[in-house]
């Protein structure tokens, strides 16, 4: 019999890569990510997987700072309130810079 531990896995990502991929969804808002998990790369964000991005999505939807909807194969991920402010947080950001979908929903 297989112990639970087999089946799971942990996946590091390097730092400077979890920090691309949170500046692209901090200055953007939303992120979109292909299920594809042998792609090589992401076609928005340098230097990182598909496969990376997919995985650090999940894991802020699992804490509620994005929400995911998933059509066509694609996941289509947007910040919440907590996730902005987490992400200022993380990225060492100031108070006036928002997201780009929070400026268009102001005007």
């Amino acid at each position: 019999m297989r112990q639970l531990e087999d089946d799971f896995f942990t996946m590091f990502i390097p730092k400077q890569n979890r920090i691309s991929v949170f500046s692209y969804l901090f200055k953007e808002g939303v992120l979109v990510v292909k299920k594809d998990t042998v792609s090589p790369t992401h076609p928005h964000i340098e230097n990182c997987t598909n496969l990376e991005v997919m995985c650090l999505m999940k894991s802020l939807q699992s804490r509620g700072l994005v929400r995911i909807t998933f059509s066509w194969q694609h996941n289509y991920c947007y910040l919440t309130t907590e996730g902005i402010e987490y992400l200022r947080t993380y990225l060492a950001l100031p108070p006036e810079i928002v997201p780009a979908m929070k400026t268009a929903w102001s005007h």
